[in-house]
C-alpha cells in the first residue's frame, strides 16, 4: 500500500527542486502553470481557482506565503493555520503538482526562478498590476485570471466566526 501521506509531502518543495523538477517537465514539453496565494482557510473558492487552474496547462506550481509573509500582508492575527499544514492542505489537492513556500510579500523572485509559462490570478485581480506578468509576458507565456466562487474567502470566513461567536 502506498504511503498517501508521503506521496503528498513530496509535491512540498524548495525552490531548487521545483526548478529541477520544471527543468524535467520540459524535456518532456510540459507546459508550466503558477499561481500563488496564502490559503488560509481552504474553502470552496481555492479548489474552484486551482482546478481552471490546472486545465491551462500540464504542471501546476502553487507559491504558498510563509507565515512570516502573511503577517506582512495581513497583520499579526494571520494566518490562522501554520504554513506548514497549509502547504499539506494544498499539495493534496489533485490539481496541484507542487508547492513552494515563499517567504517575501509577493511571488516575484519565484516567478523569476522558475520562468512559468502560465501565470494564473483570480478575476479579482483583473485590472490590476499582476507581480510576474511582465516576465511571465517577456518569456512568450500568458497570464489568465479565473473565475471566483462567489461568497469565498479566507477573511470573510475568519469574520463570519467572529460575528458568529461574539
Amino acid at each position: 500500500m502506498t504511503d498517501m501521506y508521503a506521496l503528498i509531502q513530496r509535491r512540498i518543495v524548495d525552490v531548487e527542486e521545483a526548478q529541477r523538477r520544471v527543468r524535467g517537465e520540459r524535456l518532456k514539453g510540459r507546459k508550466i502553470i503558477f499561481t500563488n496565494g496564502c490559503f488560509d482557510l481552504l474553502h470552496a473558492g481555492h479548489i474552484k481557482l486551482l482546478g481552471q487552474a490546472k486545465a491551462y496547462g500540464d504542471v501546476l506550481i502553487v507559491g504558498l506565503n510563509s507565515d512570516r509573509s502573511i503577517r506582512q500582508i495581513k497583520g499579526g492575527c494571520r494566518p490562522v493555520v501554520d504554513q506548514h499544514s497549509r502547504a499539506l492542505a494544498v499539495a493534496a489537492l489533485l490539481p496541484v503538482d507542487m508547492v513552494v513556500v515563499f517567504d517575501e510579500p509577493t511571488p516575484e523572485r519565484l516567478i523569476r526562478a522558475l520562468e512559468p509559462d502560465v501565470l494564473i490570478k483570480g478575476a479579482d485581480w483583473q485590472g490590476k498590476e499582476v507581480v510576474g506578468a511582465e516576465l511571465v509576458q517577456a518569456r512568450g507565456g500568458s497570464v489568465h485570471f479565473v473565475d471566483l466562487e462567489e461568497g469565498y474567502s479566507s477573511s470573510s470566513i475568519i469574520e463570519q466566526i467572529i460575528d458568529r461567536c461574539a
